[in-house]
């Protein structure tokens, strides 16, 4: 027996960007700075969702980055998809975390396991934004454990009635349609397990309690509750019975955009120390000009640079279709820690100021701590990851 190959995929890896994701990264500054940065802290305070922020992303073609222009998309990858997200989330996290849930976990599952059929109906409806889109996975009793899950679909003539909660939902009451994991078979554990799209204003499908957050709280996130939901059966998604297996290779993508969010979420923080730091003054001098401050922000711009990397490779063999189930679980691993560290150092260094509102500092603070739980937790990525390092080849001969 060999054990897999470790060696990283390197052929086309992009340590330049080409000028048109220049470009795109331009334009994403500029309306975060113009559209976004005013009403930060207005939507924090308030868990306002920005509505019309949203539909000026979807104008933009954000909301459909990574579908092919035949269903409305704007034929993008992986790439200028993390480009965008970080722009964003170095603004307000709460704005990448809604395109995030949109776009990767909705919108591409039906994208991915869909039928020719639901993709014309819903994936430019999704990419153009006038329908925003939500992914219910996670329920009250199995959050690590997805697989335990209980929300139950039962058949009945040419219909499913779905029962049961989803918990911790974003974009939970403002979603226009849901891709939901519900039970189809008990006794085929993790292959008994199936996907179904949910539209809103289905008798029996309604949104529930909206979560009170620490961070994030301009995104929604809330229970979605199913009490004999009838949908056709045609909005059965995927294989019957491979709803697990699909969200699996879903959250795979799932994780390079979380990477993404801890990027931006990281990098915000370190440009406002950036900018505090060269304004304080202690001792008759800027504070940046001593040692024990440069070395801390060389740290963390070493550590985001590591981070941004990792997420860079998973997002381009992603791209270029291969596998990444290990690469985008390192990835997510690697950034949403390091995130949480330059966070906590951005506070530090503000000093008391860093623990108050007239500064971004603690704002990143709260928002960022999100990255290591949201779509598997550290812990999970560090399972998945020993998992894929330790897979065995078949024995020959």
């Amino acid at each position: 027996m060999s054990t897999v190959s470790l060696e990283p995929v390197l052929s086309t890896y992009p340590f330049t960007l080409t000028e048109d994701q220049e470009q795109l990264r331009k334009e994403v500054r500029e309306f975060a700075a113009r559209e976004i940065a005013p009403n930060v802290m207005r939507w924090d305070e308030a868990s306002e969702f920005p509505s019309e922020v949203v539909k000026q992303l979807g104008q933009m073609g954000l909301l459909g980055m990574i579908f092919p222009a035949e269903y409305g998309g704007a034929g993008l990858g992986y790439v200028d998809y993390v480009l965008a997200i970080e722009e964003l989330s170095a603004v307000d996290g709460s704005i990448g975390i809604i395109v995030a849930a949109h776009n990767s976990l909705c919108s591409n599952h039906i994208f991915l396991a869909g039928s020719e059929e639901q993709r014309r109906k819903y994936i430019p409806k999704l990419a153009s934004g006038e329908w925003l889109g939500a992914w219910g996975l996670t329920e009250p009793g199995s959050g690590s454990d997805a697989a335990g899950a209980r929300m139950s679909a039962t058949r009945k003539r040419d219909k499913w009635v779905l029962n049961g909660n989803k918990t911790f939902i974003t974009n939970g009451h403002y979603a226009d349609v849901a891709v939901v994991i519900a039970v189809t078979d008990k006794a085929q554990g993790t292959h008994g397990l199936s996907a179904f799209v949910v539209e809103k204003g289905t008798p029996g499908f309604r949104p529930g309690k909206k979560e009170n957050k620490l961070g994030l709280r301009a995104s929604d996130t809330s229970e979605l509750i199913f009490e004999d939901c009838e949908i056709p059966e045609a909005n059965l998604l995927g294989k019957l019975g491979e709803g697990f297996v699909d969200s699996m290779r879903i959250l795979d993508g799932g994780r390079i955009s979380i990477a993404a969010l801890s990027l931006g979420i990281a990098r915000g923080a370190l440009d406002a120390s950036l900018k505090y730091v060269k304004e304080r003054r202690q001792f008759g001098k800027a504070i940046a000009e001593f040692q024990g401050i440069q070395w801390k922000l060389a740290d963390m711009a070493t550590e985001l640079d590591a981070a941004r990397l990792l997420t860079q490779r998973a997002a381009v063999l992603k791209d270029a279709g291969h596998k990444v189930t290990r690469e985008s679980s390192m990835a997510k691993l690697k950034a949403s820690e390091v995130a949480v560290k330059i966070c906590d150092e951005a506070v530090q260094l503000h000093g008391g100021y860093g623990f108050i509102k007239d500064y971004p500092a603690e704002k990143f603070y709260r928002d960022v701590k999100l990255c290591t739980i949201g779509e598997g937790t550290s812990e999970i990525q560090r399972m998945v990851i020993a998992r894929e390092i330790l897979k065995v080849s078949p024995s020959r001969g």
